[in-house]
């Protein structure tokens, strides 16, 4: 009887090592294959991203982690696989979340989750005029086709701005504990963090090594070569600007508003997210960064969300900025960028014109088509274009008068519930407060900069869309777990 079950165990055991075999030698075979067609870096970057998706599929909120780590760190990024088009890793990222939170939902999951405060979906007070945003987006997609073909991007472009803005259920439905608020604020500061630090490092690096480590991201689809470096007037001869892994200098400085506005009230914090050490060196990256970018708007925008966060709590911070102004307008080493800011106020300068002129182009278009705008597919003149270097301007033309009224309102309605929330107590909570004057700070100041940029709804920037309404998902979620 012993010598039976040996030879079994002995059987099962040799079965296994040949199935194992087996399967080692088609992997083996499917590899080589592979780097035959395409490139060793290809296959590396395919199986790391294999791995990362199985790890992201056992859990919502590693989903969700990377949701926030591929928006901030690598925005660009695309699958190096033509299906008629290259799908970002955002998308993916994306899709994969929704699919998970629509399968625990089905499957009522959530009711065996002891970390999940709520097994209901919350549509919240913001619900209404969210989705009837989105509506009119749709409304002014369907009418802009009347005068426009459909075009293959633009409709997969739209599609992304609309899953942008629907993360914000995905937040509050998810975010719904301060535990899990608390490591998604985590995440979000340490992800912002590094991307500072990099777009510090390409910057004072030698030029030729910036270029050839960004050009690495060609695999993924980033651009490569010279370009990746950016200058004032695109003049090769003048002031570099810092990118990071943004492409864009602007987009940069846009993220570094979020990411500063939310760090910043941490430095005063009783309770802070992370070590406060880090903190300190978190928030000075990132100011850097953005000063790095040579972003009026940016830097605009961060000022006046250091004034909401000073006004509102912090009232120490106010010496400090008055110091850090006077000194920042003196010192020699920051005249260029001074005379930079100067410049944009005088019109003085050739990215200032330019814009001055898609203004004026901007209301020509918005005069003739005020209510609904033009859609996204193109303007039905040939004398003028949807384009504008202004999220206001560029929501009115695409969306109309309506559509900009829609989004302010949604906007006024979330400041005005979380101002209720302040004053009801919230602004003495040693946690909950830091992180709502952190989102609302970073907000006003992306609309601030986004009277003269257009990176927060704009179809080429789907992960800044991403990124500020996952912030307005987080704010809402503060004040529902305060209200709790």
């Amino acid at each position: 009887m012993r010598t039976n079950f040996t030879d079994r165990l002995i059987t099962n055991n040799t079965l296994a090592w040949i199935l194992a075999l087996g399967l080692g030698c088609a992997l083996a075979l499917f590899l080589a294959a592979a780097v035959s067609f395409s490139s060793p870096a290809i296959v590396i970057a395919g199986i790391v991203a294999l791995a990362a998706g199985v790890v992201i599929m056992t859990s919502i909120e590693f989903g969700l982690f990377a949701v926030l780590g591929v928006a901030i760190l690598l925005p660009f990024a695309s699958i190096p696989v033509n299906l008629g088009f290259n799908p970002t890793f955002l998308d993916l990222a994306l899709l994969a979340l929704f699919a998970m939170w629509f399968t625990r939902a089905m499957t009522r999951q959530d009711e065996l989750d002891a970390d999940s405060a709520s097994h209901k979906f919350q549509f919240t007070f913001l619900g209404v005029p969210i989705v009837a945003f989105m509506v009119l987006a749709i409304f002014s997609f369907v009418i802009g086709m009347s005068h426009a073909g459909l075009q293959t991007q633009i409709v997969r472009r739209f599609a992304e701005i609309l899953l942008a803005i629907a993360t914000f259920f995905l937040i509050v439905n998810v975010v719904n504990t301060r535990e899990r608020l608390e490591r998604v604020m985590r995440v979000i500061l340490i992800a912002g963090t590094i991307s500072a630090v990099l777009g510090i490092v390409f910057y004072f690096l030698p030029r030729d090594v910036t270029i050839r480590i960004l050009s690495l991201l060609r695999y993924v689809k980033y651009p490569d070569g010279p370009g990746v470096l950016r200058f004032i007037n695109d003049d090769v001869e003048g002031t570099m600007r810092a990118v990071s892994t943004s492409v864009d200098p602007n987009v940069l400085g846009g993220l570094m508003i979020l990411m500063a506005g939310l760090a910043t009230p941490q430095v005063f914090a009783s309770k802070t997210l992370l070590p406060r050490p880090l903190i300190f060196a978190s928030v000075a990256a990132m100011f850097l960064c953005l000063v790095l970018t040579f972003s009026r708007g940016a830097f605009l925008g961060f000022g006046v969300s250091l004034v909401v966060i000073a006004f509102f709590k912090y009232r120490r911070l106010i010496p400090i900025l008055a110091i850090g102004a006077i000194l920042f307008w003196f010192i020699p080493i920051t005249q260029e960028y001074i005379a930079h800011l100067l410049d944009a106020f005088a019109g003085a300068d050739r990215a200032t014109q330019m814009r001055i002129g898609e203004y004026q182009d901007a209301f020509t278009l918005i005069s003739r088509y005020p209510i609904f705008g033009v859609g996204f597919l193109g303007s039905p003149d040939l004398d003028t274009y949807i384009g504008v270097s202004s999220v206001y301007l560029l929501m009115a033309e695409q969306m109309g008068l309506v559509g900009v009224a829609t989004f302010l309102v949604t906007m006024g309605i979330f400041f005005y519930r979380s101002l209720l929330a302040w004053l009801d107590g919230l602004q003495n909570d040693s946690t909950l407060s830091p992180i709502l004057l952190g989102v609302c700070a970073a907000l006003i100041g992306a609309m601030t900069a986004g009277v003269v940029d257009h990176y927060f709804f704009n179809l080429d920037f789907p992960h800044s869309v991403t990124l500020f309404w996952i912030f307005v998902g987080l704010g809402v979620t503060t004040v529902l777990i305060h209200r709790r």
